[in-house]
């Protein structure tokens, strides 16, 4: 499928706009290394341009009623399933994702959090009555929002969702690698019948238009998912106007295999979900902490299961895994791999240089490291890729002191043949979610970390209690 949408426009006030400057570059297919189309970079201009029509719009659309805006937002959801073939094909186009992975999990996790955003707010406490006082929560007002390119339209919906049904209005910066999926969504918000200058699209980079969000006086609060080291410049350039900022960052979550648990199931699954999206989700369990015991059978375990991986083609249906999303994140994941093996790691599978047999594209070998110590950079530095690090530990202590021992805590993993014992490490663990026994996903859990991982949360009920102002009105 070939996708028609316009990445050269802006999407602002209700219509496709021309751009104020003129800058183009090449949106880049990381399976060929060939362009599949041209992005503009927005500028400041653009970004006022934008800012303007969404404070225009705020008036109207904050007084809407919850009902008003469940509405709304159940037709942008119906929208997206109809069309959601073609966001499966743009996000293979753009960040290589296997076509069956692309539309069943990277473009249905969108009708996931749009569901999810309706459900929250049918029950969201906007107004409440406490004795003589009454609470109000209120939209925060225009908001700006600023995605990445790992799971772009996972980023767009779980944000863009609850600030609808907050009644704010928006400015949506998405990554310039992943366009497509968001000018994609920028048309579902257009058939949706969403009123104009209510959701607003400007492509471009950070240095240009995430810093114009980011310090722009008539934005109240920016909501960024990306790296530490980007979140604290949003933060910063932030902070003269005073306005909220909330993050998701890094993260370089443990995963605690511990000696009760089903090992085999256990291992194969830790490395599996660490290679996951290639290896390109912050929340992936990149430290696989094992005793120390067993260490020869985890070795072997894991082994088997990278073995599994079928590195190719996204087009192919036996594809399991892609290619990363750009030259520069290929680039410095090979040197990771080539640091880890100068550091003295064992390594059991994958290393330096492209799978067998490609000899193009951004593609990389799934790579699984032993024999990690905790010092070493593989074990402190996020890689986002489909590299693993499994590290030993004496006792049950010393795996939760390891596994605590880091700048991030965006998530953690738990895995024990008993639950309970599962869930009593868990509440050890100094990180924003903990995954025990492999659970599925869900929507409906709160997202976001502790440390250099962020402030703030995503998802349902806190992800929306992010948009809103609480106000207290006292007798009348």
């Amino acid at each position: 499928m070939t996708i028609m949408v316009d990445t050269t426009r802006f999407y602002i006030g209700g219509q496709w706009v021309q751009p104020q400057g003129s800058r183009l570059i090449d949106v880049i297919n990381p399976a060929t290394e060939t362009a599949v189309a041209q992005v503009a970079l927005g500028t400041s201009a653009d970004v006022d341009r934008a800012v303007a029509a969404a404070r225009t719009a705020f008036d109207s659309f904050s007084r809407t009623t919850p009902a008003e805006r469940i509405d709304l937002l159940s037709a942008i959801l119906a929208v997206y399933k109809r069309r959601i073939e073609e966001f499966g094909d743009a996000i293979r186009q753009e960040m290589g994702a296997p076509q069956g992975f692309a539309c069943q999990v990277q473009a249905g996790i969108g009708v996931a959090h749009l569901a999810q955003a309706i459900e929250t707010a049918r029950s969201f406490p906007f107004e409440e009555d406490r004795g003589f006082q009454r609470i109000l929560r209120e939209p925060v007002g225009v908001v700006g929002l600023i995605t990445p390119w790992n799971w772009p339209i996972n980023q767009i919906t779980c944000k863009v969702g609850p600030a609808i049904a907050a009644g704010c209005t928006m400015v949506l910066k998405p990554s310039e690698l992943a366009s497509l999926s968001a000018a994609l969504f920028a048309e579902v918000i257009h058939e949706a019948g969403v009123p104009a200058g209510v959701f607003n699209l400007v492509h471009g980079d950070g240095p240009e238009v995430g810093q114009a969000i980011s310090a722009h006086p008539d934005i109240d609060m920016v909501s960024f998912t990306g790296s530490t080291r980007a979140g604290i410049a949003v933060a910063k350039m932030a902070a003269d106007t005073v306005k909220r900022v909330t993050q998701e960052l890094g993260g370089k979550s443990p995963n605690i295999i511990l000696a009760d648990a089903d090992l085999a199931r256990a291992v194969t699954r830790g490395v599996e979900r660490c290679f996951g999206n290639s290896g390109q989700s912050c929340n992936a369990p990149t430290r696989m902490l094992v005793p120390e015991a067993l260490y020869e059978q985890v070795a072997e375990l894991a082994k088997q299961a990278a073995a599994k991986a079928v590195v190719g083609d996204p087009l192919d249906p036996a594809t399991t895994h892609g290619p990363v999303s750009n030259g520069n994140q290929f680039r410095k994941i090979q040197s990771l791999i080539g640091t880890g093996i100068a550091e003295g790691a064992e390594l059991l599978a994958g290393g330096p240089g492209r799978p067998e047999g490609l000899e193009r594209g951004y593609f990389v070998r799934p790579t699984v490291f032993g024999r990690v110590t905790p010092e070493m950079t593989i074990a402190r530095e996020e890689i986002f890729g489909p590299v693993l690090s499994i590290i030993t530990y004496k006792d049950e202590e010393e795996a939760i002191r390891i596994a605590n021992d880091t700048v991030y805590g965006l998530a953690g993993y738990v895995q024990s043949g008993d639950p309970a014992h599962g869930a009593a490490v868990a509440r050890r663990l100094r990180a924003g979610t903990i995954y025990v026994n492999d659970p599925p996903w869900s929507a409906a859990v709160p997202f976001g970390g502790y440390g250099q991982s962020g402030n703030g949360r995503e998802y349902a009920e806190f992800g929306l209690a992010e948009f809103v102002e609480i106000k207290g009105v006292v007798g009348g």
